[in-house]
């Protein structure tokens, strides 16, 4: 009996340290790549790195940031396409490249094929803002205006085919109006000319747009999601404005190469809704203007086929094509 106790308890043993051998091999003992399509200092780039400091830690992984602009995002999607299978790549998608972009341009990836879906990361509205010598307060103002002097009113985005020119058409779309885009190639530019004039209204990333507000040298407009966000309790949607149902956010998520195994993407999707849901994490987050959104794989890629289909239906209703 005594030897029987004995033999089972090392197999006990054993197989205790085979199951926790092979938890700790499903991700490679090497280090990870997180890739992100902008350039460093953006909201992208920020919370890339805000994140992957504490998933480096939990981990115990060194993860390197590497930044892969251009194309609006669209150049980092196909690098980690063509990137390595083994669980040591990591992207930092966004709304542009992997629901609109495909849509509007020839991209040398299938979004649904050539990369594997991994979780929800972080999303944000953009808030709409006009100089001060628009001569608009109100997002009705503005839209008054369209109406009656359609040629005096456009909107700036950060390129074509991003989030913020989508806002804009989709508010074409749902108040029946034509405000001119004006695209630029990235935020900073876009912001420049709404503050020299050149620009009336944009729509720009909360953490860009808040200072100049406070300067009073730009009025808010309307935020894009369907509720104000905690940290702009004072701007009011566009949704609640009149048009019901009205969201156009900006979103990050963590997706992976094509093919990497179903193993290491559930424990990449363990580690990260982890690093989301930690308290100290999602304050710094907030106080970026992000709200963390970590989702089960299946729900990510449920989100993904959503924000396509919307967005596909959305280009093909305003018929365009990239210029």
């Amino acid at each position: 009996m005594k030897f029987t106790k004995l033999v089972g308890g090392v197999l006990l043993c054993t197989a205790g340290l085979m199951v926790k051998g092979a938890y700790a091999q499903e991700l490679p003992d090497k280090p990870i790549s997180l890739v992100v399509g902008f350039v460093a200092g953006g909201a992208a780039d920020t919370s890339a790195r805000l994140i992957a400091e504490r998933l480096g830690q939990n981990t115990n992984r060194s993860i390197a940031i590497i930044n892969k602009p251009g194309a609006g995002g669209n150049i980092a999607h196909q690098y980690v396409a063509n990137g390595p299978k083994d669980g040591s790549m990591l992207l930092l998608g966004s709304v542009g490249p992997l629901t609109i972009s495909p849509h509007l341009m020839d991209v040398n990836y299938d979004p649904f094929k050539d990369l594997a879906m991994v979780s929800g990361g972080v999303n944000f509205p953009n808030v709409l803002v006009a100089h001060t010598a628009a001569g608009v307060s109100t997002l009705k103002e503005l839209l008054d205006l369209a109406k009656t002097q359609p040629e005096k009113v456009d909107y700036a985005s950060s390129g074509f085919g991003a989030a913020s020119h989508m806002a804009g058409e989709l508010l074409n779309m749902a108040a029946g109006v034509n405000m001119v885009h004006i695209p630029y190639k990235g935020g900073a530019q876009a912001m420049q000319d709404l503050l020299g004039e050149r620009v009336m209204t944009y729509y720009s990333a909360p953490p860009t747009a808040m200072p100049y507000v406070e300067q009073k040298k730009l009025i808010p407009l309307a935020t894009t999601g369907l509720k104000r966000p905690a940290y702009l309790p004072d701007i009011p949607t566009i949704a609640e404005s009149g048009y019901p149902g009205f969201e156009a956010l900006n979103w990050y998520a963590f997706v992976a190469p094509g093919g990497t195994p179903e193993a290491i993407l559930d424990r990449w999707n363990k580690e990260i809704t982890k690093v989301l849901t930690d308290p100290d994490v999602e304050k710094k987050l907030t106080e970026f203007g992000m709200t963390p959104q970590p989702t089960t794989r299946q729900e990510f890629t449920d989100f993904v086929h959503k924000e396509w289909d919307k967005w596909g239906a959305i280009i093909k209703e305003r018929n365009l094509k990239k210029p």
